[in-house]
Order: C-alpha cells, then sequence, then structure tokens
C-alpha cells in the first residue's frame, strides 16, 4: 500500500531550463455556475471554465488537481461575486503571482414579441473573467445577436433592401454592478431591429419594417453602441465588436473599438468606495 506522504511529487521537481511559463492550468472544464438574473434573483446554467496561474522558471509543472479542489469546495456559489475568492485561493494555493479565470456559459432572457404578445426565452453567450495579481480586473462580456438592414442597399435599391444577423459583442469594466441585461437592452436598442426566438406573422411584419426604417452599418452600431455606453456611469472601460453576417456578399463585415473612460487611478479609488465582486465576501 502507498501512502500519500510517501509519493513522489514530480510538479515541484527543479527545472533547468530557466524558463518561467505565463499561464498553466486547465481549460474546457464544464461546470454548474449561479448567474444573478435581474428579474429572476439567478439562474443556473452550465459554464466551460479555465483557470491558470503563472509558473515560475524554477519549478517543473503545476498542480492541476488543486484548481478542481478549489472550484469544488465552491460548488453552487460561482457568481459574479465570488470569482475573487475563487482566485485568491487559487493564487495561494499555488504560490502564484498571478491567478486568472474564466467561465463562458449561455444565458437565458425572456423575450415578448412586440405585436402579439408571444414570450420565449433567448439565448446570449457570456463570460465572466478575472485577474488577480497585484491589483483585480473583472470584466463582462455578452454577445448579443441583432438584424442589421444595410443603409446602401436600402439607398439603390428600388425594393426593398438586404440585411443580415449580426453579432455585437460588448466587453466592460465597471466600478458598480452591471447587469447582463443591460448590456443586452443598450444593444438591441442601438440595432435595426432585435432577434427573437418566437414570432408570430403579425410581429415579423412590424421588425421587418421596422428595420428598414433604421438601417444601420457595422460602423454605425459600433458607434451607436459605444455612445450608449459613454453615458452609463458603471461603466468605466469597455470594447465593442460587430460581426455583420453578409447576405449577398461572401464575407462579413466587421468594426471594432475600445475606450477608457476613467484612470486606472480613479478606478483604484471608486472600487475603495463601491466595492466591486473582487472585494466582496459574499
Amino acid at each position: 500500500m502507498f501512502f500519500h506522504s510517501t509519493m513522489e511529487d514530480i510538479q515541484n521537481q527543479p527545472d533547468e531550463r530557466n524558463i518561467p511559463i505565463d499561464r498553466v492550468g486547465v481549460k474546457r472544464l464544464s461546470y454548474p455556475i449561479t448567474v444573478l438574473d435581474k428579474f429572476r434573483g439567478r439562474q443556473e446554467t452550465v459554464a466551460e471554465i479555465e483557470m491558470t496561474v503563472d509558473l515560475p522558471h524554477r519549478f517543473r509543472g503545476t498542480h492541476m488537481s488543486r484548481f478542481v479542489e478549489i472550484l469544488e469546495k465552491h460548488r453552487s456559489e460561482i457568481t459574479l461575486f465570488t470569482i475573487g475568492k475563487i482566485l485568491r485561493e487559487i493564487r495561494k494555493a499555488l504560490n502564484a503571482r498571478c491567478a486568472s479565470m474564466s467561465a463562458d456559459f449561455p444565458y437565458f432572457i425572456e423575450k415578448t414579441a412586440p405585436v402579439s404578445g408571444a414570450k420565449s426565452l433567448m439565448r446570449y453567450d457570456c463570460r465572466f473573467s478575472g485577474t488577480f495579481s497585484k491589483s483585480e480586473d473583472f470584466v463582462l462580456t455578452v454577445t448579443v445577436p441583432v438584424t442589421t438592414l444595410c443603409p446602401c442597399s436600402k439607398a439603390i435599391s428600388k425594393r426593398s433592401a438586404h440585411n443580415q444577423r449580426s453579432l455585437v459583442t460588448v466587453s466592460a469594466k465597471f466600478a458598480k454592478f452591471l447587469w447582463i441585461e443591460d448590456l443586452v437592452r443598450m444593444v438591441e436598442e442601438s440595432a435595426s431591429a432585435e432577434v427573437f426566438t418566437l414570432l408570430k406573422r403579425i410581429d415579423e411584419k412590424f421588425l421587418t419594417e421596422r428595420a428598414y426604417g433604421r438601417p444601420r452599418f457595422a460602423e454605425d452600431l459600433v458607434r451607436e453602441v459605444a455612445q450608449r455606453l459613454e453615458q452609463t456611469t458603471e461603466v468605466v472601460w469597455f470594447s465593442v465588436a460587430v460581426e455583420s453576417i453578409e447576405s449577398i456578399h461572401a464575407h462579413s463585415a466587421y468594426a471594432f473599438l475600445k475606450r477608457e473612460k476613467v484612470s486606472q487611478t480613479k478606478l483604484s479609488q471608486d472600487k475603495k468606495k463601491t466595492p466591486l465582486p473582487f472585494n466582496s465576501n459574499t
């Protein structure tokens, strides 16, 4: 019989190549998490998780099992407010200078069709990502599908205009709590029209005509979303990417921008005044 105390720890063996590694850990780990829901309190979903630390040059490897042990310890409480706590534990357990974690997950919002009132769930792909080293950094990312109608096509065509599904990906850092639902609403209100899971014919007519009256290039849409984020006081940094999956072109149209609204010094001061998820003991 072998006892744990007598087993050789290969990971802690010295490495003579003198090459530090920026990130080592686990990824593609499927795990249940809880997400705060603006209208229903909490929403259970399943995330694909990645957890990493830096590895000094003197060590051959890291202890992969410790990542999962810490995650398992926080089962049923992996929320926006506990990622910071998890990162601190990872950093301490693995003697690392920097710990990172991301969770990619589907999030569902109930939507009501504009005319018929038919209700259905709409999926949005989201990500929580955090890094903890000398300071804490947290980013919320949401991808929102919308409809865009081409302004050029509308201007040059005698009848109709081509439109397409567009994917808008917004990432944000914030000084005060920001709801996923609020980011989604900013994007949908900026587009030619929203996308729904369930529509009746009367809704299709309404949305088709709405899109025709609100043409948007990818450039228009990225600016519209940015303008709303600039006016959102909770947001201190953001990026917006728009990919329009063209219906008559053999390529996508793309636009991207990012903005920092306050200095890092100001952000640190705001964190002390208003606790962020990483500073919470929840």
